[in-house]
């Protein structure tokens, strides 16, 4: 069920359903008509307060649950809150040099994009996630070095200057010449391809015997392939830290729903699918309870911003989780300010 429009409200009734949603994701408690007259911010008494929220709550906004007589919003609610009333708190200048110094970092993209996750989990005070963006590196030069009788280290050299290291288990020992041909080989067949898309030509080409390999060089060169593609679909997808922010004191009061959140990060590939369909999103996406099917047992919200490299092209999502109770007000913009840094940082 969709929620109302916000202009189907009055201003009166606009102006108590926002002090309860703010209210209640400040305090965690339901707000109650007594608390919000002594406020002083609405010139009504509490009857005719306890009048208006009866009228929001039948409109689906507010809940009132059975142990108190105060309101708090539902996630209908929540949405158009969040859509239609927020204001959002733009990070402080704190905050901003904090997430620019963590990724001005040159090292390899792999750390900033650990870097990232953990610093969205610090600030928020929730779990921070980052999608691994959906490219490779270009590689432009390999080099095959022996390590013994049955080991060899591959060095991989991206365009960008960035090494990575690489272990190939081999049959036996081979002569020098072997690794000098084989990375000789490889190298010629990387120019403006990423290693996957090499690794097919050579497949190919060695399979045809097109490859002008002798035997212990084609042979290491399959071992190449091998390690490497396997490498690439063990390579996770989705970055998470800070899951231990979700099990504060109110969590641990509702167990079954602690335990439902734990097992829905498990599925790093269904929380990847739900970061993934905000890649085509313009600023921040907020997915609020069971609004999405993957966190309706637990009730959790998520937040989440693509991340753009120089020219605009999206290259990955990033985001957080927590419960529907958190200040959207000041993690939406810090969520949409981090992919904008990171974005920077890529390139």
């Amino acid at each position: 069920m969709a929620s109302p429009p916000v202009t189907e409200l009055t201003s009166r009734a606009r102006d108590i359903f926002r002090l309860v949603v703010e209210g209640y994701l400040d305090s965690g408690q339901p707000v109650g008509s007594k608390t919000l007259a002594q406020r002083g911010d609405i010139e009504l008494s509490p009857a005719s307060i306890r009048s208006v929220l009866g009228e929001l709550e039948a409109m689906g906004l507010l809940a009132a649950p059975h142990t108190s007589a105060g309101r708090m919003p539902t996630e209908m609610g929540l949405r158009l809150f969040v859509d239609g009333i927020m204001q959002v708190a733009e990070p402080t200048r704190e905050e901003r040099a904090a997430i620019e110094k963590q990724l001005s970092d040159p090292g390899p993209i792999e750390r900033a994009l650990e870097t990232t996750s953990a610093l969205l989990s610090d600030l928020s005070g929730l779990a921070g996630m980052v999608l691994v963006p959906q490219r490779e590196q270009r590689l432009t030069q390999i080099n095959l070095v022996p390590l013994d009788d049955r080991r060899a280290l591959a060095v991989l050299v991206g365009e960008d200057g960035h090494v990575e290291n690489r272990v190939l288990d081999l049959d036996g020992p081979l002569p020098p010449s072997a690794l000098q041909q084989a990375s000789n080989y490889i190298s010629s067949r990387l120019a403006g391809r990423t290693l996957a898309e090499a690794a097919r030509t050579m497949q190919a080409e060695i399979a045809s015997g097109r490859s002008a390999l002798d035997e212990a060089s084609r042979q290491l060169v399959e071992a190449g392939i091998a390690t490497w593609s396997e490498d690439a679909a063990r390579r996770p997808v989705l970055i998470v830290r800070g899951a231990a922010n979700l099990l504060d004191e109110s969590a641990l009061s509702d167990i079954e729903r602690v335990r439902s959140l734990m097992d829905e990060l498990e599925s790093k590939q269904s929380v990847a699918q739900l970061l993934d369909s905000a890649r085509e999103a313009e600023s921040a996406r907020i997915f609020i309870g069971a609004e999405n099917r993957l966190f309706a047992l637990s009730g959790s919200s998520v937040i989440a911003a693509p991340y753009r490299d120089r020219e605009g092209k999206v290259v990955g999502v990033l985001g957080v989780i927590g419960p529907t109770r958190l200040n959207y007000a000041r993690v939406v913009p810090m969520v949409d300010f981090t992919a904008r840094s990171l974005g920077k940082r890529i390139g």
